[in-house]
């Protein structure tokens, strides 16, 4: 069975390919795991939208409630567009467990992801892998900071 490490990996090697190819938004990947296997996956659409979490969960359908995400960057908390945001949407599925590479330093994300996520009762984890997940956003982090 794999590891937390390897669910992330494969989660960083999904967002690698869209690195330049999702407009302002970050190029993140998403790995949802049940029972050790993967049940939906994804990385952000190119343009920027779906983004990640929001495909791999059409994808898990019903199978992501219990189950673990491994998502490269934290969850938005918020949408510019007013629309359900990930964090929503993943505490919405019902998983067990979130693990988050990187914290996003938009004012959309920046903490709110995290908090909507454990106020939904959901055990989350910041930091595995969080060096190799900051190569994809070497450029997105200046945009976000502002």
């Amino acid at each position: 069975m794999w590891d937390d490490e390897a669910w992330m990996r494969r989660a960083i090697a999904l967002a690698a390919p869209r690195v330049g190819l999702t407009g302002e938004n970050p190029a993140v990947g998403c790995v949802i795991v049940k029972d050790g296997a993967v049940v939906g996956e994804a990385a952000t659409a190119p343009g920027g939208r779906p983004h990640a979490e929001e495909l791999a969960l059409e994808r898990a359908g019903p199978a992501a409630a219990g189950a673990t995400a491994y998502v490269t960057l934290e969850p938005c908390g918020e949408r510019s567009s007013g629309a359900a945001s990930c964090g929503e949407r993943l505490a919405s599925a019902g998983l067990g467990r979130v693990v988050i590479a990187a914290r996003d330093p938009s004012p959309l994300a920046s903490g709110r992801g995290v908090e909507r996520l454990r106020a939904a009762g959901i055990a989350v984890e910041v930091g595995l892998l969080s060096d190799e997940a900051a190569a994809l956003y070497t450029a997105y982090r200046p945009r976000a900071e502002r």
